[in-house]
C-alpha cells in the first residue's frame, strides 16, 4: 500500500470535484474492494455491511467447496483456510464492524471442527496452524475488539475449539502457548484494560 507524502495529500486536495468523481467512478467500475468501500461507507451506510457480509458468507461457501491441491486432506485443508482468510481480509478492508468479522470467523472455523478429529494432530501440521491461528484471531477481536455484553456468546464455542485443539495438536508451539479457556485470557488482561471493559 502506497504511502502518501505531505506533498501528494496536497495536490490530491487541490483537484476539482469533478476529477474527483471520475477518478471514483473509475476505480469503483473496475476494483471490487473500491466499489464495496464505497458502497458500506457512503452509498448505503445503514445495510451496506450487512449486505458485504452476507456477500461474504456466500463467497465463502464457494470458497469450501472448491477443490484443493495437497498430497493429504490435512493439507487441501489448510490451503482451503488460507483461501478464507484471504477472503476474510477483503471484507476487513471494507468493514469495520467486528461482529461481522467475528462471526465470520466463526463460520470458517465450523468446517474443520465438523470434521473428523483425527485430522488434528497428524504430521501435516500446516492444518492445525491454520486452525488455530484462525482460534486466536477470534479470540483477539471478542477480547480486545468487542463490547463486554457480546463476549459471552462466543466464550462457549470458543472453549470447545481450545479444548479440542489442546487435546490433539498440543506438540506445536501455536496450540501450546494458546490458552485453555477464556477463563485464562481475562485473567492475562492487564488490571486497566479489565477496568475499561466494564466501563464500555
Amino acid at each position: 500500500m502506497p504511502r502518501l507524502d505531505k506533498e501528494t495529500k496536497e495536490r490530491i486536495k487541490e483537484l476539482e470535484l469533478k476529477e474527483l468523481q471520475e477518478i471514483v467512478l473509475k476505480l469503483a467500475s473496475k476494483e471490487q474492494s473500491v466499489y464495496d468501500y464505497i458502497f458500506a461507507n457512503y452509498l448505503d451506510k445503514e445495510f451496506g455491511e450487512k449486505e458485504l457480509f452476507e456477500i461474504t458468507k456466500a463467497d465463502l461457501d464457494i470458497i469450501f467447496e472448491k477443490r484443493y491441491n495437497g498430497y493429504a486432506e490435512e493439507l487441501k485443508l489448510a490451503n482451503m483456510l488460507a483461501a478464507c482468510v484471504k477472503r476474510l481480509n477483503e471484507f476487513t478492508k471494507n468493514s469495520k464492524n467486528k461482529t461481522y468479522e467475528a462471526d465470520l470467523i466463526l463460520y470458517i472455523l465450523k468446517v474443520p471442527f465438523s470434521l473428523d478429529k483425527k485430522l488434528f494432530g497428524t504430521c501435516f501440521t500446516q492444518y492445525d496452524s491454520k486452525v488455530a491461528m484462525l482460534v486466536k484471531r477470534l479470540i483477539t477481536v471478542v477480547t480486545k475488539k468487542l463490547h463486554e455484553d457480546y463476549k459471552i456468546e462466543y466464550e462457549t464455542t470458543i472453549n470447545d475449539y481450545l479444548k479440542r485443539l489442546h487435546q490433539t495438536s498440543r506438540h506445536i508451539n501455536t496450540v501450546f502457548n494458546m490458552p485453555k479457556t477464556m477463563s485464562e485470557v481475562y485473567l492475562e488482561k492487564p488490571l486497566n484494560e479489565v477496568i475499561s471493559d466494564l466501563s464500555i
